[in-house]
């Protein structure tokens, strides 16, 4: 009997490894991602201070920002605050105006004013035994009255924004005390606030007030500097729209205070006391 063997057939299938899957195009997304936020990082920090603000109002509050264009935002390539000479301007004719006050010689070099990118510092100084506040106290001695009411009066007429403020050296007290250089540097900015609102500044205008403790020292190098003991008041620029608004309010101090300084003017000679004890 004739048969033919059977014929077997043997098929390979290819040498492919299978379905990798997308595992690879999520990472390579995250990667994407986290170089575009490094580029956005580091263009924020080469900016000017009005865009980092735009950028940070609109990530804290995105509907405020609703209707609102990158050009309305940051106009004119991103300065949308007042000209530099405003600042100046103010400065100028706050200088006049606290030449006015008692033992101004014996405080000038007490008050420092800087034109900074949040708009007109004013820095008031503490010595040795204390300059403005009682010492180690929030109570505002003769001489911090005086000149506070007086910077309150201009600046009462602005309408900018002010911050108050306070700092302390980095002095500390004495362990198992309820009280310390945070609640020292509150208290102080508090009651500059107080006195501020009580003769000329608004009731809104004041939007912050801060303290800092030893945190942000005037002198780095000498934390127990007693410069470094301040009430510091910025008063913050405008959008342009206010501009003309804050250029009328400046012209009106400057012609009060003109006004005020003829050359008979004989300078006021009170005494006022400065608080002596410990160096707070």
């Amino acid at each position: 009997m004739n048969s033919k063997p059977p014929i077997i057939v043997i098929k390979k299938k290819g040498g492919h490894g299978g379905h990798h899957g997308g595992a690879w195009k999520v990472a390579y997304a995250d990667f994407v991602t986290a170089l575009m936020a490094l580029f956005i990082v580091l263009w924020l920090m080469n900016t000017s201070k009005a865009i980092q603000t735009a950028v940070a109002g609109y990530f804290r509050d995105p509907r405020g920002f609703e209707g609102k264009s990158g050009s309305s935002i940051v106009a004119n390539g991103g300065n949308s605050i007042l000209p530099r000479d405003d600042m100046n301007s103010l400065k100028k004719q706050l200088q006049k105006a606290i030449k006015q006050i008692p033992n101004f010689n014996k405080l000038k070099n007490h008050i420092l004013m800087t034109v900074t990118p949040e708009g007109l510092r004013i820095d008031l100084t503490e010595g040795p035994n204390g300059t403005f506040f009682e010492s180690g106290s929030p109570q505002l001695n003769r001489d911090g009255q005086d000149l506070l009411s007086t910077l309150a009066q201009d600046l009462g007429k602005l309408p900018n924004n002010i911050s108050v403020e306070g700092h302390t050296d980095a002095t500390p007290y004495a362990k198992g005390s309820n009280y310390g250089n945070w609640e020292l540097s509150a208290d102080r900015a508090n009651s500059a606030r107080r006195l501020l609102q009580r003769n000329g500044v608004g009731e809104n205008q004041i939007t912050e007030v801060r303290g800092f403790a030893d945190e942000r020292p005037l002198d780095a190098k000498n934390p127990f500097d007693p410069s470094n003991r301040r009430i510091s008041l910025v008063v913050h620029y405008l959008s342009k729209g206010d501009n003309k608004e804050n250029q009328s309010a400046i012209s009106d101090i400057a012609s009060r205070v003109n006004s005020q300084l003829t050359p008979n003017a004989a300078p006021a000679t009170d005494a006022a006391g400065s608080s002596g004890g410990n160096t707070r």
